[in-house]
């Protein structure tokens, strides 16, 4: 029957059914590549959202850990700077003229171990923010000195080697450089349970390339994006503004022997 009505339609007739067909599956194509190109433009911009969420985050962190420095740089010179002064001062009275010479002697001794005291505090937190072999010598003798009070501990074996440091990076970038590696090595030393760490750098054209090994527990480039987004600490944090800080990359992964994880850090020349 239906053979017969298609038959009756005659050329024409078929031709216009095949275009109607035609144009009906044209606008089906048409709207299933709109369809598409609205999901792909909703997913960028979704993904842009996600990205600069990650980069205020990281800005946040930044922020975040300058203030927490200063309130510490503060509490420091506050609770402990502060009362060492004080007694100075009250050793150093007006009323010391009028007490015998051996009183004076004595009040003047105390004052001057308490202001000593108080000198060696303050180096001391001028060492905690720059560190006088990182400023004096380099990135290369501030590292291999870290890992050597590491060795000294006698409970990790901590080894150091740097390959190829004739051209330095600039005091900016050892100084960034140097907070990674520190942040990194605490890590490993708080939470890996490692035996051994090594570090290596070399530099091939205009990067400089330093890796972290150890044979405790570690984390692979998806746990550390993962809790770079999620993690309430700043150490992960911090790594990853000073890496953008520096142009730089960095990859945590495991060897194929399973092992041991390594982390580089590449910083560009």
């Amino acid at each position: 029957m239906l053979l017969l009505q298609i038959k009756g339609l005659g050329i024409t007739g078929i031709m216009v059914i095949g275009t109607i067909g035609m144009f009906f599956m044209a606008i089906a194509i048409v709207s299933i590549i709109v369809f598409h190109q609205r999901k792909v433009i909703l997913f960028n911009k979704q993904i842009q959202k996600m990205e600069e969420e990650r980069q205020q985050l990281l800005l946040r962190a930044s922020i975040q850990s300058q203030e927490e420095e200063r309130q510490r740089l503060a509490a420091d010179l506050h609770d402990d700077a502060g009362p060492l002064l004080a007694t100075a001062r009250l050793y150093l009275n007006e009323n010391l003229i009028h007490q015998e010479p051996a009183v004076q002697l004595q009040s003047i001794f105390s004052s001057k171990q308490i202001i000593d005291d108080t000198i060696q505090l303050i180096r001391n937190i001028s060492h905690s923010l720059l560190p006088p072999t990182l400023k004096n010598f380099g990135l290369e003798a501030a590292i291999k000195d870290q890992f050597e009070r590491i060795n000294g501990s006698g409970v990790v074996n901590a080894s150091v080697r740097f390959h190829d440091n004739r051209e330095r990076l600039s005091d900016e970038q050892e100084l960034f450089v140097f907070r990674i590696l520190q942040e990194l090595i605490a890590n490993i030393l708080k939470h890996s349970n490692a035996a051994f760490i090594h570090l290596t750098q070399n530099a091939k054209e205009k990067k400089v390339y330093f890796r972290v090994h150890h044979d405790g527990k570690g984390i692979l480039q998806n746990d550390f994006e993962k809790l770079e987004y999620h993690s309430t600490g700043l150490g992960l944090k911090n790594i990853q503004s000073r890496v953008r800080v520096l142009n730089g990359k960095i990859l945590f992964e495991i060897d194929n022997t399973r092992t041991y994880y390594k982390i580089t850090l590449e910083v560009p020349r």
